[in-house]
This record gives structure tokens, C-alpha cells and sequence, in this order.
């Protein structure tokens, strides 16, 4: 299926590591130009990876999604050596670090961060990137979401909280947003092998009495297949190919969407 991405220009935050580098390499893949954004700069090896993977122009731009400044110097960078942008990807964000069960484990401080980047990064993106696809008629963002923003995951309630944020905002912008062609979208990942999961999930496991607990690898994989009605783990290039498809014309009657890449796993708890 020919998704018309061609020539087109992808920005993918948080496209460092995870569902974020699996983004920006599908985009790739497709024959998007791509501009990695994430903190550091190991996004400039990422960018050259891309070029190297296929015949495209790939940027690496290190940015602070949670730095209003840093985002609009990104994007006047990326518009300026790859073009207008078209579609952006946002998959930044950060967890509390810390465990829930219950919220009280934690205190109103450790939430401050979480929404810094996972809201306002998105706010910042979303301010950035909006007016001009307004202006050129055009343009597609899926934002990435989670179950956990659906079901009031109490295992990190900052991050929970700050998807769930995130999906109802997606909803005004498409809004706001499809009187100008512009379509938004936000894909749900459900259980994906990432440092961001592991993290969390690891305080779950650490809870058990240490004469019950099994390797986290057994622990893990004996939860996967209870509470995920096709058994097995989504992949980062599961939600990529999500997210790839929605930004597409072929996802063009597409927007204010939530859609979930979980294996069925909302259906099921």
C-alpha cells in the first residue's frame, strides 16, 4: 500500500530510543524526510542511520520538548534545511520513577515534571507546529498515548494522569484543527518492551515478598499473557506502523481518534 508519504517532511519527537525511533525509521522507510528531535545528541547517529537505511534527508535536532524556546528554535531549524512541515509524531515523555499502589506513595512534588513534559512538551509542539500547517491547508499529528491514560493506571499516577491529559487535548485540537484540513490523532500503546515500561513495571515486581518473587523476565512475561488477550507483547514497530498509517492520506477521513495498539488489552481489564 502506497501511503503518498514521499517527499513529505516527518518530525518525530522523542525519536532517540524506542517507539519513537521506530517512528522516525518508518517514516523513513516510507520516503519521508525526517527530523529526529529528543534530548542529546545521539539523535545526530540516529538521523545518519536513517540516511543510511534509505534514500532519504534525515536530521537529528536536539530539543527540550519542555522548553517553549528550544521546540519553535527546532522547528525553525527543521523547516529550514528539510522544508514545510507536514506530519509530526510526538512521542516524548517521561515517567514519575517512582510506584504507585496507592498514589499516596508518592507526593505532589513528584508530579510537577511528568506534566512539564508529557502536557506542556505536547502544548509546546502543538503551539509550534499548528499554525503553519493551518496555513498551508494540510498536515497531520498523532500524539502517543497510552492505556494507562484510559484505565487509571495506579502504577504511576503522574504519568496516568498526564496521558489522559493528553488524549482529551488531541480531541480539541482536532477540533480546532479539521476546519483546516489538519487532522490529530493519538495511538495507545499497550504492553511494549521500552526502558520508559520497564521502569515501571520493574516497582510493580519489586512489590512481591522476595521468598515469592520470580526474575523479572518470568514475572513479566506471566503478566503479558494474563492480562493481554493475544498473549504476547506489542513491538515499537507495531505502534510506528499505527502511527505512520494515521498520518498518511490513506488515514485521511481520520481524525479525533483514539486508537489502541495493545493486543486487546482495554477490552479485557
Amino acid at each position: 500500500m502506497d501511503l503518498n508519504l514521499v517527499g513529505r517532511v516527518a518530525v518525530v519527537t522523542g525519536g532517540a530510543g524506542g517507539i519513537g525511533r521506530a517512528t522516525a525509521e518508518a517514516f523513513g522507510s516510507e520516503g519521508a524526510r525526517v527530523a529526529v528531535w529528543d534530548r542529546g545528541e545521539s539523535v545526530i547517529a540516529i538521523a545518519r542511520g536513517i540516511e543510511s537505511a534509505f534514500p532519504v534527508r534525515a536530521i537529528g535536532v536536539p530539543v527540550d520538548v519542555a522548553d517553549e524556546a528550544s521546540v519553535d528554535s527546532a522547528r525553525d531549524r527543521t523547516v529550514a534545511e528539510l522544508g514545510p512541515i507536514d506530519h509530526v509524531a510526538h512521542a516524548a515523555a517521561v515517567g514519575s520513577g517512582k510506584f504507585g499502589f496507592p498514589f499516596t506513595n508518592l507526593r505532589p512534588a513528584d508530579w510537577a515534571e511528568v506534566f512539564r513534559v508529557n502536557l506542556m512538551g505536547m502544548v509546546h509542539v502543538a503551539h509550534a507546529l499548528a499554525p503553519a500547517m493551518v496555513e498551508l491547508g494540510s498536515g497531520s499529528m498523532v500524539f502517543l498515548g497510552s492505556v494507562a491514560g484510559q484505565i487509571g493506571s495506579q502504577t504511576d499516577p503522574p504519568y496516568s494522569a498526564s496521558k489522559a491529559a493528553g488524549i482529551n487535548f488531541a480531541q480539541c485540537l482536532a477540533k480546532d484543527l479539521a476546519p483546516h484540513g489538519v487532522r490529530v490523532n493519538t495511538v495507545c500503546p499497550g504492553m511494549v518492551r521500552t526502558t520508559l515500561n520497564r521502569s515501571v513495571w520493574q516497582g510493580w515486581h519489586d512489590q512481591a515478598h522476595p521468598a515469592d518473587r520470580l526474575s523479572y523476565e518470568e514475572w513479566s512475561e506471566r503478566k503479558i499473557r494474563a492480562m493481554v488477550p493475544l498473549g504476547r507483547w506489542q513491538t515499537p514497530e507495531a505502534i510506528a506502523d499505527m502511527i505512520v498509517f494515521l498520518s498518511s492520506s490513506r488515514a485521511e477521513h481520520v481524525t479525533g481518534q483514539t486508537i489502541n495498539v495493545d493486543g486487546g488489552f482495554v477490552m479485557h481489564s
